[in-house]
Parts: structure tokens; C-alpha cells; sequence
């Protein structure tokens, strides 16, 4: 299994205490250039499958606001 398969299998949470990991061991230092690129590697799966369900769970919520008559159009911005 690769590690871009284990990304697709963790939760929200999951994926942000796992990047959340990876920048403190990039901040920590003391490592060399071979780590620091896999480090970013899974970095980059990590936000790109964060972003993935952020933008799933804010169509979700559109859906939810649509079916109940309460739509207003808002863009929702996470930065």
C-alpha cells in the first residue's frame, strides 16, 4: 500500500494531526534533504486530501441548505 493510499483512508482530523506532525519534525531540523523532500511529499497528499474534503463537505452543506429552503449564496473561504 502506498502512502497516497493510506492519505485517501484517514479523516479530516487524522490528515491534520499527521501534517501537523510533519512540520514539526521539518521545523525541528537536524534532518537531510532526502527526508525533508518525503516530508513535503506527503505534506502536499496530506493538504490536497484536506482540501478534498472541505470542499466535499461544503457541497454537502450547499445540498442541506438548498433541500431546506434556506439557501443564501455565500462563497465559504478556508485559508
Amino acid at each position: 500500500m502506498t502512502y497516497a493510499d493510506e492519505v485517501e483512508k484517514m479523516t479530516f482530523e487524522e490528515s491534520i494531526k499527521t501534517l501537523e506532525d510533519l512540520v514539526k519534525e521539518l521545523e525541528a531540523g537536524g534532518i537531510d534533504l532526502d527526508r525533508s523532500i518525503e516530508i513535503y511529499e506527503k505534506a502536499v497528499l496530506l493538504r490536497n486530501h484536506c482540501r478534498q474534503i472541505l470542499d466535499e463537505s461544503e457541497r454537502r452543506i450547499q445540498r442541506i441548505m438548498e433541500s431546506s429552503g434556506t439557501l443564501k449564496t455565500e462563497d465559504l473561504k478556508f485559508d
